[in-house]
């Protein structure tokens, strides 16, 4: 039985001006170096997943979006980050290839895209309903392996103004995980960095953004110069999980990043994620 290769890019956030820049980077350009990286590198691809933060407050960046991903010949599966505008965001990506939000069935696989945005604030809630429909989906799908994921990240990543904008309701949704063998990998975007680690068996992921990174660890808000980045996930038959973070280093050096970029560079703790 083949794996199955599932494309994560996250945090792309756009801007109706396909010019615009977020903290120095150029967001559409770096988004579509990123894609190109992604084509390049993986010869087949099942599915695209995108983690939230497509657009940055700006309704009119999800033609861009489409601009980008139309044409994919699989699925593009979207969830909201606590930038998007989620009517605006299911308006303009109504209709094959994309699906926002829901569950969909990959081989022996089964990937649930969770909605944890909450209105006016970058911190994140899945809430009783979706967590109840997890459960339900979990149960009924006991024999596949599940990836979940979501915008939000529902375990501390150790960086105390990023901890203070994740889900909020992280316990309920940590405790659904552990009482289901079958959920295999927990993935999310938000934090524009990368952790992988395993807690009971299950592995989390936290994948960088298209555009700015934040420096790990912080504990106030700052800027990395870590490259636009993205992660390719190869699920196993047997329910492991193979996975790559690719960062662009040769669009850390271009013309893209602008002149006089700083490495790192701090502001007040309370800055939206």
């Amino acid at each position: 039985m083949q794996s199955i290769r599932l494309i994560q890019f996250s945090d792309l956030h756009l801007f109706g001006e396909a010019g615009a820049r977020l903290r120095g980077v150029a967001c559409l350009p770096a988004l579509q170096a990123a894609v190109a990286d992604a084509q390049r590198r993986s010869h087949r691809a099942d599915g695209v997943l995108l983690t939230g933060d497509l657009v940055q407050d700006d309704p009119e960046g999800y033609r861009w979006v489409r601009h980008v991903f139309g044409a994919s010949r699989v699925p593009v599966l979207c969830l909201a980050g606590n930038h998007d505008i989620p009517d605006h965001m299911r308006a303009a990506l109504r209709g094959g290839p994309f699906k926002v939000g829901g569950h969909t069935e990959f081989g022996r696989w089964l990937v649930v895209m969770l909605d944890s945005w909450v209105a006016n604030d970058a911190g994140g809630r899945v809430g009783a309903e979706q967590l109840s429909y997890l459960r339900e989906v979990l149960r009924t799908h006991r024999n596949h392996h599940v990836l979940v994921c979501l915008h939000h990240h529902p375990i501390s990543i150790r960086s105390q103004w990023l901890d203070q904008v994740g889900l909020y309701d992280a316990d309920e949704l940590m405790t659904i995980v552990r009482e289901h063998s079958n959920v295999r990998g927990v993935l999310w975007g938000h934090v524009h960095q990368s952790l992988d680690s395993f807690i009971h068996g299950v592995r989390f992921m936290a994948t960088p953004a298209t555009c700015a990174q934040f420096v790990p660890g912080s504990v106030d808000f700052a800027i990395d110069n870590r490259p636009p980045g993205y992660r390719v996930l190869e699920l196993m038959p047997d329910g492991s999980i193979a996975t790559e973070v690719c960062w662009l280093e040769s669009y850390a050096h271009s013309n893209e990043l602008g002149t006089g970029h700083p490495a790192t560079a701090r502001v007040a703790s309370r800055q939206k994620a």
